[in-house]
């Protein structure tokens, strides 16, 4: 999606990013059943949210070259399905060991943001409901966030999260943690242990990004079982 008015003060795209994973069962590393898998149709929660901003962007006739991505698809298991333990190419020819096939979302997204270095954009920020782990960490009263954007960025997006009340925590994105993704068969691998899932998952995408570049784990906001400020309750349809 692409919105590029002629009067925009921006050269150079700003590029959203969000997963649109349609349906969850975790694939082959199958989701258990009920409460895991009921609600997966809401997987697509990060590509929603891009699809939206475009949409109030264009409404809006907002003077600002902006570009969205959205990789889509769904995780079923099939004959062709990837198991644990495959090894995968990814588009910037980087190699994955792909060791849970419920961490899907990150392999998608991997593409979508190497796919955006083609634009040479000013900025890249990306939506996911990526990681339990997320949630675990700060319920569903904000959102986690990581990346290297400059500090008036990171600055601003706090100050419109508080302004409209979808806060956001920032985790740590140092580089230490890029340790716990290295394979021994791949260049890395999809999953980085019992702690810090929500780290390694953003430093994950980091591996495919050369621009500035800001994760939103929006995981716990987007599965909305009750009303919540002016989100309603997400319903199985």
């Amino acid at each position: 999606m692409e919105w590029k008015p002629k009067n925009a003060v921006n050269k150079k795209p700003y590029v959203l990013v969000g997963k649109g994973v349609v349906y969850d069962t975790g694939g082959m590393s199958l989701k258990p059943t009920p409460n895991s898998m009921d609600y997966m149709k809401c997987d697509m929660g990060g590509g929603a949210a891009v699809g939206g901003a475009m949409y109030a962007i264009a409404k809006a006739k907002l003077p600002l070259y902006v570009i969205g991505l959205v990789p889509a698809t769904d995780n079923r298991p099939d004959g062709d399905a990837y198991v644990p333990g495959d090894v995968i190419t990814m588009m910037s020819g980087k190699t994955v060991e792909v060791l849970n096939t419920d961490a899907e979302g990150r392999l998608i997204l991997a593409d979508a943001l190497h796919y955006a270095k083609r634009f040479k954009p000013e900025q890249v920020l990306e939506f996911s409901t990526l990681t339990g782990a997320a949630a675990a960490a700060i319920g569903p009263q904000g959102i986690v966030c990581m990346g290297d954007v400059d500090e008036s960025t990171r600055r601003a997006l706090h100050e419109a999260g508080n302004n409209v009340y979808e806060r956001l925590a920032e985790f740590p994105f140092w580089e230490e943690y890029d340790e716990m993704i290295k394979s021994d068969i791949a260049d890395i691998k999809n999953v980085g242990g019992a702690s810090a899932g929500a780290i390694t998952a953003g430093r994950f995408l980091k591996q495919f990004v050369d621009y500035p570049y800001m994760h939103f784990d929006i995981a716990a906001p987007a599965f909305s079982k009750s009303n919540d400020s002016y989100r309603g309750k997400m319903v199985r349809v």
